[in-house]
């Protein structure tokens, strides 16, 4: 291009304009501000999961991350505030198996319909326990007395109608056996009936029980999941204990909103992986008993699907209320 000397002030102003919007936009990419939503009480796994999220993602690409927590009405509240939220990219929640099983059990004003998945973020093992002292060291030991003796073998969990409940009653119903369920306001609860010898056995999660597990006042039979629980290895899987099938643990992922841009999801989904696998993060993750994941979009929609469609099924059949 052959600029004359007198037109060099308009040249100058033009690049000093592009040079102005180009800085506006890296401007406003590093100013965005990302909410994530947890349903669930301060403190808690899933709000402890969001926060390292924020934390990392915030670190690893400049966004600020703000976590909101929105506890109340079983998830519901945090959940439904989400469902209406602008579908820009920039409200996100974390959900867990509450997320699929709710609509089954009350009344909600969300489905799956009104959100589109990012990322299956992190797990948290499922194992089933007894007392340290009790005479059943396998799975097969307990199932084998529960036909012994229909009705009076006893399984506790905080509940009802949460995952861990579920769980119990699909394998209730694989094994063909008469156990009676016993809710409770929480896992803890559960476990300290059980060390009181007023239960037979307990399905909670695995940071619940992991200490007890070190000290042996409790014994773990089996583990939920389709593969061995890491920090449990010479623990059988449900699975491999006879029930080739059964594949169950408590999973955090990420949503938004419906009609959320695919380009504002594939960032989130490449942004939330990438802070999940991070190396920093595996011990911090392991800490609070959760485990990476990281599967993304189409896949986790899958596993949402197939989630919301089992526990559908097990409460309608099991007859689950959620009182």
């Amino acid at each position: 291009m052959n600029v004359r000397c007198r037109d060099w002030p308009a040249v100058a102003l033009v690049l000093a304009m592009l040079l102005m919007m180009s800085g506006q936009a890296a401007w406003c990419q590093t100013a965005r501000t990302i909410k994530i939503v947890v349903p669930y009480a301060p403190g808690s796994g899933p709000d402890i999961l969001g926060r390292l999220l924020a934390e990392q993602v915030g670190r690893q690409n400049g966004p600020t991350m703000v976590v909101e927590d929105r506890p109340g009405a079983g998830t519901v509240i945090g959940t439904e505030a989400v469902a209406r939220a602008a579908p820009d990219g920039n409200t996100v929640l974390i959900v867990a198996p509450s997320f699929v099983i709710n609509p089954s059990l009350r009344k909600v004003n969300y489905d799956l319909t009104n959100f589109e998945p990012i990322c299956h973020l992190a797990a948290t093992p499922m194992v089933l326990v007894v007392n340290g002292a009790s005479p059943y060291r396998t799975l097969a030991d307990l199932i084998d007395a529960a036909r012994a003796k229909p009705g009076e073998l006893t399984l506790g969990s905080g509940g009802p109608g949460s995952s861990l409940h579920i769980g119990f009653e699909i394998l209730k119903r694989a094994a063909g056996v008469n156990m009676i369920y016993v809710p409770y306001t929480g896992n803890a609860p559960a476990i300290n009936a059980l060390l009181g010898g007023h239960l037979t056995s307990v399905f909670a999660d695995y940071p619940t029980v992991v200490e007890q597990l070190k000290a042996g006042t409790l014994r773990a039979l089996a583990t939920a999941a389709r593969t061995r629980v890491e920090p449990l290895p010479d623990v059988p899987t449900i699975a491999e204990s006879g029930f080739k099938d059964y594949d169950l643990d408590i999973w955090y992922g990420l949503v938004a909103p419906a009609k959320t841009p695919n380009d504002a999801l594939s960032q989130l989904a490449a942004w939330s992986s990438a802070a999940i696998k991070a190396p920093e993060m595996k011990p911090k993750l392991a800490l609070q008993g959760l485990y990476p994941v990281a599967t993304c979009g189409a896949e986790f929609g899958a596993h949402l699907r197939k989630q919301y469609d089992d526990y559908e099924r097990v409460i309608r059949e099991a007859n689950i209320k959620a009182e």
